[in-house]
């Protein structure tokens, strides 16, 4: 016996309320789709499916309930049938969606139809579970309106005469054109009548789909609960809610981006009002859970070389109750280098959000360095002012104001730079993802007019870095490309502070090639000419990585570096080139780095390099 969809044969069948009636049908059918599912489990589960295509067959696979089942490990004769007995519905709404209303749906459990057994009468145990779908002729739309339909409404292509008429189209139009609406300022818009009427014998859908906009609405009250230390006032103007402006979901989800990016919330909660106030304004209620208040961090990387690079953050959220985040950092790098004595860097950085703009964070931050290397010593102090907005999700720029002081250690001298410093910088972010970027690119400029004190010469640094990231191969394969150009005019080298020179080799420039190792040797020292970093520099980096495993990648690269003594790129310069493998294990925080790199060319090579690290290099 076969268990059709529906008893009733007609010619033609009215649709109301979202049900649909559904034919038997007699024609023959060509193209057979069956897989046999069963791996070395105690059932066996086959599926067939009679007609349509190869992307048919596998929803219809995917959504089975006795499938799931059995991937579970769920295999008794009562689990597997309750699973059967709901996979009718599953593969009919399947079947639905893609527009096929004749089909015809068998489940046989040992030959038995499971629609015919009862749940209390279900067998101890299941040896074959047969899934048999025979779809019939997909049907296509002889009419499909929807109306009236907004201005800028993205209405998909498939919701028109001709394509197939399949239920999740007619659902996504109604959703687009809702959404259109709400686009356009009707916060309440909804669907407002639908008449669908399906002509078995045409194997047609006459689709008519009404839409009730409502009236322009204008943002309202914001109700706000839930915060306990961060003040009322404060967490207003950190959500930068619109009040008495034309409703816009995006400004909503503005509203939300706002209060995720201060940081003291773990759990916010925007809801519209159910009702409009008489001046067609709708007020919203936020509802908010603070986070705890301190939070720490750890991070760190090694090199055969350049040693051990700890670091390591404390976080204090919501210090003055305005939402204000202090954060101490401190990094140790160079621990038993082979090159180099340690370098120590130590921050702390006081951010409000909400200052100026709800988009703005202005902070005030204090920067300690004590540098040691094999060519020079530098001890730099920095304190500045400055101001971070964010223009959209992916655009940000930065500036500030500062003072620096440095003292560069080089053979028997000393010498002292000071500097007032307008450091501005933009960042255009399109990365997929920015702990392991698959597509899109990233964009960075920088630009420091530095004003200098007593020896100490005037100018501008710049410096702009670009990325690119290209997949194929079901994103198992990626090119990765990085474009680094930096340069200094206006000074002259020997006046200018020494951690804004620009130098070459390390992970973050030409792997294979010693932290810093390419510079220049301009400056006369009390022994001869002392290395410094250039005035001008340029650095790229190709990569390819494989994703053998789901966790596991490998990769192969090459890096470039040259530095020049003067700026504008003029001058005297040196290059130096490495190349070479790395893995990759993919953690919650990002991928866990290990490359393996040598040098090419340049005279700054020295043996084989090893880098361990969290997250890609670029």
């Amino acid at each position: 016996m076969r268990a059709y969809v529906t008893a009733m044969l007609v010619a033609t069948t009215t649709i109301s309320g979202g049900g649909f009636a559904w034919a038997q049908s007699s024609s023959p059918f060509s193209g057979l789709f069956s897989r046999d599912d069963a791996d070395d489990g105690p059932v066996d589960l086959d599926i067939t499916v009679e007609g349509g295509d190869d992307s048919l067959a596998t929803k219809i696979r995917q959504t089975s309930l006795i499938s799931a089942a059995l991937s579970e490990d769920r295999t008794t004769g009562q689990d597997v049938l309750a699973a059967a007995r709901g996979d009718y519905a599953r593969i009919l709404g399947v079947l639905y969606d893609n527009g096929f209303y004749d089909a015809v749906v068998n489940i046989r459990l040992d030959g038995v139809e499971a629609a015919e057994v009862a749940l209390l009468d279900a067998p101890d145990a299941v040896a074959r579970a047969h899934v048999v779908v025979i779809p019939g002729p997909a049907y296509k739309f002889v009419r499909a309106d929807l109306a009236p339909i907004a201005p800028g409404s993205e209405i998909p292509p498939g919701f028109a005469v001709g394509e197939t008429a399949g239920t999740g189209v007619m659902r996504r139009a109604a959703l687009a054109g809702v959404e259109g609406w709400r686009n356009y300022g009707h916060a309440k818009a909804d669907v407002g009548g639908q008449q669908i009427t399906a002509d078995h014998d045409a194997q047609a859908v006459d689709t008519q789909i009404g839409l009730d906009p409502g009236p322009a609405v204008t943002f309202g009250r914001l109700n706000v609960s839930g915060n306990r230390r961060l003040k009322e006032r404060r967490l207003r103007k950190i959500a930068g809610f619109p009040e008495g402006e034309r409703f816009d979901p995006e400004k909503t989800e503005d509203v939300r981006k706002r209060l995720r990016r201060s940081g003291v919330f773990s759990a916010i909660t925007l809801e519209e009002s159910e009702t409009l106030n008489a001046d067609d304004s709708m007020d919203m209620d936020l509802t908010v859970v603070e986070q705890r208040t301190r939070r720490i961090g750890a991070g760190f990387e090694i090199s055969n070389t350049d040693g051990v690079l700890l670091s390591g953050y404390w976080m204090h959220r919501n210090l003055f109750g305005g939402g204000e985040r202090l954060r101490v950092e401190a990094e140790v790098k160079d621990i038993g280098s082979e090159t180099s004595g340690r370098d120590d860097e130590y921050l702390i950085r006081l951010e409000r959000p909400a200052t100026l703009t709800a988009d703005t964070t202005g902070y005030i931050e204090f920067e300690a360095e004590q540098t040691r290397e094999e060519d020079y010593d530098e001890d730099v102090a920095t304190l500045g002012l400055g101001f971070n907005h964010i223009f959209n999700d992916q655009l940000t720029g930065d500036i500030a104001l500062e003072y620096q002081f440095s003292r560069a250690y080089d053979d028997d001298l000393e010498r002292d730079f000071k500097v007032l410093a307008l450091p501005m910088d933009i960042t255009w972010d399109k990365r997929d993802d920015a702990n392991n970027a698959k597509r899109g690119f990233w964009l960075s400029g920088d630009a420091t007019p530095f004003y200098g004190f007593e020896d100490t010469d005037s100018g501008l640094r710049a410096l702009g870095e670009g990325r690119a990231y290209y997949s194929f191969g079901d994103d198992r394969f990626t090119l990765a490309g990085r474009a680094r150009l930096g340069t200094i005019v206006g000074s002259e080298i020997e006046n200018t502070p020494r951690n804004y020179l620009f130098y070459s080799g390390g992970g973050g420039t030409v792997r294979g090639h010693p932290y810093e190792s390419l510079g220049v040797e301009v400056i006369e020292g009390s022994d001869g000419t002392i290395k410094t970093g250039g005035m001008s520099t340029a650095t790229a980096t190709a990569e390819f990585r494989f994703q053998v495993r789901e966790k596991i990648g490998l990769v192969a690269f090459a890096d470039y570096g040259r530095v020049w003594e003067d700026g504008a790129f003029d001058g005297g310069s040196g290059e130096q080139v490495g190349a070479g493998v790395g893995v990759r294990y993919d953690t919650p925080v990002g991928p866990l780095r290990f490359d393996v790199a040598g040098p090419v060319s340049g005279d700054t090579a020295n043996g084989v390099q090893l880098y361990l690290g969290l997250g890609q290099a670029f």
